[in-house]
């Protein structure tokens, strides 16, 4: 079979299974003479063959699963009103790219999986399923699976898992090198002084006798369970044994003379070169991971052992050891490469002649001299990776690492000989280590990284490979023996042959060839020789010799040790060795044992030596537990042998037996899982079912056991291997699956064409049918052990489950869907929990298939079987009561859902239709019992609505089509799911804007299991972050302040808060909450909470645009009528389109919505304008006003274009005239919403950025010239609104109305601006609080409840002040309001002449306002307020106001349109209420124009305004309506008091004091001025150009309608620019004012818009004044009295002018004119016509006084005779003047 891996189980091509060669260190040579006819020897065979055949792999059986590369996402930006995060990201990110000056190649995404598909172009957005399972990992969701399989790797690694390479780099002497040196380095471990591995060899030659061919230097490489401070590693020296009388060792460590001399040196090369033998030399130990050192004691680094942290050196305290390392030269460590590390060690001792194991633990160093030397090695510590064997390079095999620190079987290698072992003077100690194991050793982790580590480096043998509970991998045929002492009678130069002999037949014959030479490379060697004992009676040795036996031994089988003497003297020829003696050991007794042997020593061999030694022992006779382990896999093969081809008994018997070895192993092994690692590593890699050379295994493996199941099933005794069957079945099982699939791929391998799938392989009947009985017998089981809650049960349920799992890769799947139904049936329906449980198991693991998807049907026709079952049990678990269960089915679809998204076979359109259809099903099972939806809690609906959009998704139209078209009620179903997946995935921030309160949920209690991090993503988001937490780990790649979250996050928390959740929990618990999800978010590292917040703004993006590209598609569909829907009122578009408004979006998702909501206006504008759908166009009208506040220009722009769309459907589908209805509605909603002010830094508002940005909004709504450029931005055709709709010919749409449309909303804005700024002034500056409640009055007219609303505050506000006239306007115009309206649709009794004559009262109740009361019928606003009755009842309130006021005259005209409603209503008791009152009112009347001082209403006066500070009053002149008893004091008092707070520290107020006409520019920069002046109402026909001063009474005849809007005020000024003069210089200014509007108005204070003057030259100043006198007397004589009796009040007011007139005291008026005009100087400047007109007025006032004095005669009594005498007196003297300047006079009177 190849060795490639295929692509998946049949798909894919190629074949199941790869083969992993066995590495062989010692490639297996058994006796050659064997080799050939193993066959004799079957088990022998069987064994071999076990050890010799490649593993098998069958690469699918774990899943194989390869997952697209992760999707990146991007930031998703969450607008409020206020933010403009895109910009900020957009500069933060120019930032970012110039200061990294563009390095890194993007900005970095977190995970989550990339799709790169052609499809995402007809997509809206990603698919929502990746956000939602950002951190999906299908290793680890399978391994959740209850009874989940886990690969092992091939070799039976655990722990640590040391490897330590040693390489000598050099070795040299301060004597210099001459001679060549050999050495030897070993694992040791000095407490118990044990050698732990082999011997690694190595050779130092001085450089004249180097090669130059030498090869490469190798590495040693050791294998270490764990590191521990007594293991060291031994180096020991030799070099060519000493010369007698020649140059000792001792050269290379005496003092002085340091060199060796030219003589030494020469006599040393001599003689090593004719010199074979070596003797032991020096040794050194070299603790490997001491860290107990305390001081430095070398140089600059502490130097410590090479694999702990730093260099080693002496462990002080036991002062054995000097420091081993120098630091080189430079005072730094030298490295070369990883973590290998360069020691020098200079503490190299000398030996003394035989020295023993014990003087190495010498501690007072008395024996030993150090040589003066440096041995230099490179250490480099390895950690072995737990690699799958797939990973392993072919040159070294899989390191071999094991959990076994302390082994207590040790092995004491060292050892000093037992004193009273010696049987006479001549014995030998040898020590053996036999090792029939295998061993797998070799550099897994570091072959590509160090070039040095070359195929040939030498792998230490581990001896306690030999000694552990595991089974054997290789098979490792060698001996290891130790000669140790040789107890002589005399001193010798003393060396050992060893041999390896067959027999003793013959000592003359050659020995095996079976020593491992030292030179690596060379072949095996017939003898090996030891090092020289020179001149010991006892010699000591320190020599391992390394055997390799024969693979059948015989007790004949010996080793044969021969003795030999050297002479250390130069004779002529070389120095020849000489016999003194022999010893043998037959390998059958000892080589079981670990142990010292003592041997007699022979004089001579003769034949038969081995007579006499002891007889052989059998060791084997009972298995023990560890020796059954080690051989597992041949004691299996040979039973599997006997199950699949002996005869039925022997079956029986051998299926038995094996279940016995089987349990045993499970029980007796270290590890408890369920599944044994030992035999997972049988059934997946050694088991190969005897490699094809005899017939499969599963027939007779499934009969056996069929058979015993099916007894048990019939009620026959079984015994108790029944349910040790049980706990085993998975070892089984999966030997009957590997057993098939072996034969599937032998049976293809060769007829099959390259990279084509093997097919399925179709069962024999009579094999399926006995695996069907099998499988039901096991059914059974698990059911009836479930119930009793047998945890082997839900085992078993799994074990089965993956035996259909497997065999779906091998047979035709419908045999699988045989066993799958059989199942189900026996657990049909909803069953008991546990058994459902089992079910639900049984389902995860089978549809975890590698071919899933592509299953067929049971029957040819059907689709896929497999996904039809579990959708249907899901579906049922959902309905079921069992909270987890419900959890757990949703939880399997999305992790399948998942799978098939990220696989990366599955990325084509066509194959995410294909699973779509697959899955669709279920979306119709939910709108069928949509109740059962209900039922879940949001975490399973999300997992639910997540699986409809992932199906949804890539769903063809054709196919959902389907789901819209049964019904009316299901597609409205459809739409609820579509908006459930709105609400439950909307992205909440923890502070929300304005708009969308922010959501205080309570935080969610902590979940039982892990801690919820998030609400929104996927159950499995919260362990991977309780994990990462806990780790505390950095993601790759970002450094500690990774820029990652510092560019994004204003949310990041300070770095005081705890990271890791251990804190986060104890800080939740310390104040005695559960964690909330809050507190757990908070105690994220910022990294992992950033990423958390990233994967739910993409999943919240990702669901909004999924459900909008439904909608789009629903949309389309209905405009065909293709589906099944409400056609009246498009109710599922309107809703859902609701739910996007309602819901906070990212910007991706306005963007991608504008179009959407166009197109969808287009097609359906009709039906959407409706009057039905007025909610929804409210709404809709409602959340683009709001968009239309926000800061994002991204957002805002598409709200006003979301306007002009909203405006064009309505110049065709309504009257636009409702939609600026519906808008000014929303607008003061939203008003009563938004924040319109800001509080500046001095403490006063301004208007806030919303209101500035709504205005700009509404301002870009009716801008033609910006339109196309705005359509284009956001992604329409520019020619989007002049589009006509279908069924209309010509083009409607005007910007001209747009225009008016916009100009009213701004009218509004900017009343509710205005009205908001006064907030802070209101209580006090009462005139323009009524102004600004009249502006949002008159803004809101278009709707007649916000007109009527905000007059009623009106009316209000000036009840409270007391301006009983204006409220009473305001009522008149409500009343006025409602009169229109019902007028306008012929409602009630009025009609448009009494419209009119409310229009006499208050001008305001215009017609144009409510003409549009029919269009404000919108929902909740409109006519159940418009009623007759609301008319009379603020027509009543209007009287009973206006005769607070007093103004009677205005309560007549009210009550006569009063009357016709009692009349039409025949109400003659209210009749006769309004007629009594009507009485009264002219009463008053009557009362009024009969008092003689004369009624004013009010007083007036005009108020100019000069300064900036007053903002829009500067400038402008107003006049103010008061209460008639305010004087000019006070209302200037009242106004200083408002407008002095207004000022800051640079404006000062000041009050002009006169009336003179202001230059504003001539005025102060800085000061505030206020000019404030009385003025008299003009009426209608008055004469203004008359130069008589005014008397308010004079005028006016009668009382009329007091509706003033003239105003007059007279000014004396001179010309010559004194401020006084006499009368002479007199002049009078008239100013007269018209104001905007009449009094009594709406408000209290009116606009002047225009003022005229006119001029009064002193002279005719004079004469005016007389004449004003003369006619107020002339008419106090000639008024008409009503009665004589009245008499008292005409003397009193006579006497009044009469006083003024004539009294002496006041003579001054006149007289004064005269002295001015009539004398000297002045009466020349005067034309004479001006003298003509003074001299008459001056007689004719004269006349009338001698009139009026007569007639004061007539009507004084007594008490008056003294004042009367007094005006006569007075009279005569001022005739008597004035006669001076008017002789005539005399003559007149």
């Amino acid at each position: 079979m190849d060795s490639n891996v295929s692509g998946n189980g049949n798909g894919g091509g190629g074949y199941r299974f790869r083969r992993i060669p066995r590495h062989f260190l010692p490639h297996l040579k058994l006796d050659p003479l064997l080799d050939e006819n193993l066959e004799q020897w079957p088990h022998l065979n069987e064994l071999v063959q076990c050890y010799r055949s490649d593993w098998v792999k069958d690469d699918n059986k774990y899943g194989h699963y390869e997952t697209i590369s992760p999707v990146s996402f991007q930031n998703q930006i969450f607008e409020g009103p206020d933010t403009d995060i895109e910009t900020e990201m957009q500069l933060a990110s120019a930032r970012q790219i110039k200061a990294e000056d563009a390095t890194d190649d993007d900005v970095p995404s977190s995970s989550g999986r990339q799709f790169t598909n052609a499809d995402i172009t007809k997509h809206f957005g990603q698919s929502p399923l990746p956000a939602y399972e950002p951190a999906f990992d299908w290793g680890n969701e399978r391994s959740m699976i209850f009874g989940q399989r886990i690969s092992e790797t091939a070799t039976t690694q655990y722990g640590s898992g040391l490897k330590i390479s040693v390489k000598v780099l050099s070795l040299s002497f301060q004597a210099g090198l001459v001679e060549p040196f050999y050495g030897t380095i070993c694992i040791y471990n000095r407490e118990r002084r044990e050698k732990l591995s082999e011997d690694f060899y190595f050779c130092e030659l001085p450089s004249e006798m180097q090669d130059a061919k030498v090869p490469l230097e190798h590495h040693g490489i050791f294998y270490l369970d764990a590191p521990s401070a007594s293991i060291c590693l031994l180096i020991q020296l030799e070099k060519p044994a000493t010369e007698e009388g020649g140059v000792t060792p001792s050269v290379y460590s005496r003092k002085e003379p340091v060199h060796l001399t030219e003589r030494e040196r020469q006599k040393l090369q001599v003689w090593s070169r004719i010199m074979p033998y070596s003797e032991s030399f020096a040794w050194a130990i070299v603790p490997l991971f001491d860290n107990s050192i305390g001081a430095a004691s070398g140089g600059s680094a502490s130097p410590s052992s090479p694999l702990a942290p730093s260099i080693s050196g002496s462990s002080s305290h036991e002062g054995v050891f000097e420091p081993i390392a120098k630091v080189t030269s430079d005072g730094k460590l030298g490295y070369s490469s990883g973590s290998s590390v360069i020691v020098e060690i200079s503490n190299l001792n000398k030996v003394k002649e035989s020295y023993t194991e014990e003087s190495l633990q010498d501690p007072k160093r008395k024996v030993h001299k150090p040589v003066k030397g440096v041995l230099k090695l490179e250490i480099e510590k390895h950690q072995t990776v737990h690699t799958e064997l797939e990973n392993v390079s072919e040159s070294g095999s899989v390191t071999n690492d094991f959990l076994d620190p302390a082994d207590p079987v040790a092995d004491m290698l060292f050892s000093k000989s037992p004193g009273n072992g010696l049987d006479g003077p001549q014995s030998s100690n040898s020590k053996w280590i036999s090792s029939d194991g295998k061993d797998v050793s070799g550099n897994g982790s570091n072959t590509q990284g160090n070039p040095d580590f070359c195929a040939d480096n030498f792998q230490a043998f581990d001896f306690r490979t030999t000694m552990r509970n595991e089974p054997f991998l290789q098979l490792f045929h060698c001996l290891y023996v130790y000669p140790l002492t040789v107890s002589l009678s005399r001193k010798r130069n003393l060396f050992i042959r060893v041999e390896l002999r067959k027999d003793d037949a013959d000592a003359r014959r050659q020995p095996l060839e079976a020593m491992y030479p030292r030179e690596r490379g060379s072949s095996l060697q017939k003898c090996a020789h030891t090092q020289v004992a020179v001149g010991a009676r006892v010699a000591c040795y320190h020599d391992e010799i390394k055997v390799s036996l024969p693979a059948v031994w015989t007790p004949s089988h010996h080793l044969l040790f021969t003795f030999f003497h050297v002479d250390l003297q130069t004779k002529l020829e070389a120095p020849k060795p000489v016999v003194i003696g022999y010893a043998s050991l037959p390998l059958s007794t000892h080589a079981q044992l670990r142990s010292e042997i003592s041997l007699p020593i022979m004089r001579e061999l003769v034949p038969h030596y081995l007579q006499d030694s002891g007889k052989a022992i059998n060791s084997l006779k009972n298995v023990d537990s560890t020796a059954l382990l080690q051989f597992l896999h041949p004691i299996l093969n040979m039973l599997l042998h006997l199950i699949g081809n002996g005869g039925e008994t022997l079956q029986v018997a051998a299926f038995r037996a094996m279940v016995n070895i089987l349990t045993r192993v499970q029980q007796e092994s270290v590890d408890d899982a369920e599944r044994n690692r030992s035999l997972v590593n049988y059934v997946d890699y050694a088991f190969d079912d005897f490699g094809g050379r005899q017939p499969p295994v599963y027939p007779g493996l499934s009969t056996v056991w069929g058979s015993l199941a099916r007894s048990k099933a019939k009620g026959y005794r079984v015994g108790p291997v029944y349910d040790d069957v049980l706990a085993m079945a998975w070892f089984f099982l999966e030997l009957i699956v590997k057993s098939m699939a072996l034969e599937q791929t032998r049976l293809f391998y060769h007829s099959l064409p390259l990279d084509e799938d093997v097919p399925p392989m179709q069962l024999k009947e009579g094999v399926f049918r006995c695996i069907m009985q099998l499988y039901d017998c096991l059914l059974t089981e698990v059911h009836e052990r479930c119930k009793k809650g047998l945890s082997l049960a839900k085992r078993l349920n799994s074990s089965l489950a993956f035996f259909c799992y497997d065999l779906l890769s091998v047979i035709e799947p419908r045999q699988v869907f045989e066993l799958v139904s059989l199942y189900l049936d026996k657990f049909s329906g909803v069953c008991q929990s546990v058994l459902h449980d089992c079910k639900l198991i049984f389902l995860q693991i089978i549809c975890d298939h590698d071919l899933f998807v592509e299953m067929p049907g049971r029957d040819p026709s059907d689709r896929n079987y497999l996904s039809s079952v579990l959708i249907q049990e899901i579906f049922l678990t959902w309905d079921h009561d069992d909270l987890s269960q419900r959890a757990k089915a949703a939880r399997i679809l999305v992790v399948l859902l998942c799978k098939h998204e990220f696989d990366g076979r599955y990325q084509k359109p066509e194959d995410k239709l294909y699973i779509a259809q697959l899955y669709f099903p279920l979306i119709g099972q939910i709108l069928d019992e949509m109740p059962v939806f209900y039922n879940l809690n949001a975490a399973e609906k999300r997992e639910v609505l997540i699986i409809i959009l992932q199906i949804v998704r890539n769903l063809d139209e054709a196919s959902v089509v389907k789901a819209w078209q049964q019904s009316i009620a299901r597609t409205r179903l459809f739409f609820k799911l579509m908006e459930e997946c709105l609400v439950l995935f909307e992205h909440r921030k923890p502070a929300d804007g304005m708009l969308i309160g922010s959501s205080s949920r309570n935080p969610v209690g902590d979940g039982p299991t892990s801690p919820k991090y998030s609400d929104k993503l996927s159950p499995a988001i919260n362990n991977y972050l309780s994990e990462a937490s806990r780790q505390d780990v950095r993601p790759q790649g970002t450094p500690d302040n990774g820029y990652l979250w510092q560019r994004v996050n204003s949310q990041l928390s300070s770095p005081s808060q705890p990271y890791s959740l251990r804190e986060a929990l104890a800080q939740a618990q310390s104040s005695r909450i559960g964690a909330s999800a809050q507190a757990l978010r908070e105690s994220l590292h910022p990294i992992l909470r950033q990423k958390l917040e990233l994967w739910e703004e993409n999943l919240s993006a990702a669901v909004s645009l999924q459900v909008l590209e439904m909608s789009e598609k629903f949309s389309v569909m209905a405009a065909s009528h293709s589906i099944a829907t409400d056609y009246g009122k498009l109710d599922c578009l309107s809703s859902i389109i609701m739910s996007f408004f309602s819901r906070n979006q990212p910007l991706a998702f306005w963007k991608a919505f504008l179009p959407v909501f166009n197109h969808v206006f287009d097609l359906h504008g009709a039906t959407l304008m409706a009057r039905d759908n007025d909610r929804f166009l409210k709404q809709v009208a409602f959340h683009l006003l709001r968009l239309a506040v926000f800061r994002n220009d991204n957002i805002r722009k598409r709200a006003v274009i979301g306007l002009q769309i909203l405006v064009k459907s309505s110049f065709y589908f309504m009257q636009t005239a409702r939609l600026r209805v519906m808008l000014t509605i929303t607008l003061s909603e939203l008003m009563s919403d938004m924040q319109v002010t800001q509080m500046k830094s001095d403490g006063t508002l301004e208007e806030s950025g919303e209101a500035r940005r709504l205005r700009k909004s509404l301002e870009e709504m009716s801008d033609e010239v910006k339109s196309s450029g705005l359509l284009n931005e956001c992604g329409l055709p520019e020619n989007s609104l002049l589009v006509t709709p279908e069924n209309f010919e010509e083009n409607r749409w005007s910007w001209s109305e747009v225009k008016s449309l916009s100009g009213s909303l701004l009218l509004a804005l900017d009343a509710s601006l205005e009205h908001a700024l006064l907030a802070s002034v209101m209580s006090m500056d009462r005139y323009a609080a009524a102004e600004s409640f009249y502006k949002l009055a008159m803004a809101f007219a278009p709707v007649p409840d916000l007109h009527i609303m905000w007059l009623l505050h009106l009316c209000d506000a000036h009840q409270e002040m007391q301006s009983w006239a204006e409220a009473a306007q305001c009522a008149v115009a409500v009343a006025g309001v409602v009169m229109q309206a019902l007028v306008a649709r012929n409602d009630g009794v009025w009609s448009k002449d009494h419209v009119t004559a409310l229009r006499k009262i208050c001008p305001m109740v215009s017609s144009e306002i409510t003409s549009e009361a029919s269009a404000a019928e919108v929902e909740g606003y409109g006519a159940s307020k418009l009623t007759v009755d609301s008319a009379v009842k603020y027509l009543q309130l209007a009287n009973k106001l206006f005769s607070q006021a007093e103004l009677y005259h205005f309560c007549a005209s009210i009550l006569e349109l009063v009357i016709p409603v009692y009349k039409s209503r025949r109400a003659y008791g209210q009749l006769a209420k309004c007629h009594t009152l009507l009485t009264n009112i002219y009463e008053s009347i009557l009362e009024q124009e009969s008092s003689p001082i004369p009624f004013t209403d009010a007083t007036y006066y005009r108020v100019g305004f000069y300064g900036e500070r007053f903002g829009k009053l500067d400038r402008k002149e107003y006049v103010y309506r008061e209460p008639r008893d305010v004087r000019l004091g006070d209302i200037m008092e009242k106004l200083s008091h408002i407008y002095e707070s207004r000022m800051d520290g640079n404006h000062t107020l000041h009050i002009i004091p006169d009336s003179r006409q202001v230059k504003a520019e001539e005025l102060q920069p800085g000061v505030c001025y206020l000019q404030i002046t009385a003025v008299d109402p003009v009426m209608e026909d008055e004469d203004l150009g008359s130069r008589r001063e005014r008397i308010f009474s004079l005028s006016t005849g009668t009382v009329r309608a007091r509706v003033f809007d003239r105003f007059l005020f007279d000014t004396p000024f001179t010309k010559n620019g004194k401020t006084q003069g006499g009368l002479e210089d007199q002049w009078k200014r008239r100013t007269v004012l018209q104001t905007e509007g009449s009094f009594p108005a709406l408000v209290n204070r009116l606009l002047v818009i225009k003022s005229e003057s006119l001029e009064f030259s002193p002279v005719e100043n004079a004469i005016g004044m007389i004449e004003t006198r003369t006619a107020a007397l002339r008419n106090e004589l000639e008024e008409p009295r009503s009665s004589e009796g009245d008499q008292l009040p005409r003397l009193q007011s006579l006497q009044r002018i009469l006083q003024g007139s004539v009294a002496v005291q006041v003579n001054s008026g006149v007289l004064s004119v005269c002295t001015a005009f009539l004398s000297g100087e002045p009466a020349t400047r005067l034309r004479s016509q001006e003298l003509q007109q003074l001299i008459a007025a001056l007689l004719e006032f004269m006349a009338v006084c001698k009139r009026a004095i007569r007639v004061h005669f007539r009507l004084i009594g007594e008490e008056d005779q003294d004042f009367h005498t007094q005006l006569v007196n007075g009279f005569q003297s001022l005739t008597a003047e004035l006669s001076h300047y008017i002789p005539a006079i005399l003559s007149e009177l």
